[in-house]
């Protein structure tokens, strides 16, 4: 199975599965504020209230299913997979980014108190995508040794995939109303098809042009962590 076909079989699982366990209890819902801080990147914050999480089915006390979603404004991500070329600042950005996780969730503690763990897959993709120029010429002055250099790059980006992991720390202030605080660590990709060029040279000496440069491997790089600060309903069962 090629990548492409792994993608889409996630994506298929991550919408079907809650429909195959009918006998599942409806479990809490939330709205959160979270924070990413991305690897190589600039920290990021939701776009407010484009936050949900807590959504899914609790099977036990002890065992659920979480989703929801958050929209992002990505203010600078990295680019992996362009061979020699590498930058430890970010590429692209800013962008928006909607994510949507798919977490397996273990719950320890009492009515009061909660804390969980949890693990699993997410899905992203980044659109109305912005190329940081500065930073890519410099990348590329530093890789060449040259004093100059300036790119044009084209992206398609596509739907990114990665696995999650975090643990939640949840206090119930009244019967029905929690206060949260939540870790997770992501670490996925998007396939960004990119293709341009690049020119330059010492200022005393001839200009050098390379054309024509498509990098299959390069990917948005989807890694790193996440704080989300946020308020729990429960809604039954």
């Amino acid at each position: 199975m090629n990548f492409s076909k792994f993608k889409n079989t996630i994506l298929v699982l991550i919408f079907l599965i809650p429909l195959f366990i009918p006998r599942a209890n409806a479990q809490q819902m939330g709205v959160s504020f979270s924070y990413f801080f991305p690897q190589n990147g600039y920290m990021s914050t939701v776009v407010s209230p484009f936050s949900i999480r807590g959504l899914g089915l609790k099977f036990s006390d002890i065992v659920s299913v979480e989703s929801g979603f958050s929209l992002y404004r990505m203010a600078g991500m990295n680019i992996t997979g362009m061979d020699s070329l590498s930058s430890e600042r970010p590429l692209i950005g800013p962008n928006f980014t909607i994510m949507v996780p798919l977490q397996l969730v273990l719950k320890f503690g009492n009515q009061q108190h909660q804390f969980s763990v949890k693990g699993g897959g997410y899905f992203f993709y980044a659109f109305s995508n912005y190329i940081n120029y500065g930073n890519f010429d410099r990348m590329i002055r530093e890789h060449e040794g040259w004093d100059v250099a300036n790119s044009s790059w084209t992206i398609s980006p596509g739907v990114g995939l990665g696995w999650v992991v975090g643990a939640e720390y949840l206090v119930f202030v009244t019967d029905q109303v929690g206060i949260s605080f939540e870790a997770n660590w992501y670490s996925g990709g998007a396939n960004l098809n990119l293709e341009g060029a690049y020119w330059g040279g010492p200022i005393d000496g001839p200009n050098e042009i390379y054309t024509d440069l498509k990098y299959q491997d390069a990917m948005i790089d989807y890694t790193g962590l996440e704080i989300t600060f946020g308020v729990v309903f429960k809604t039954g069962g």
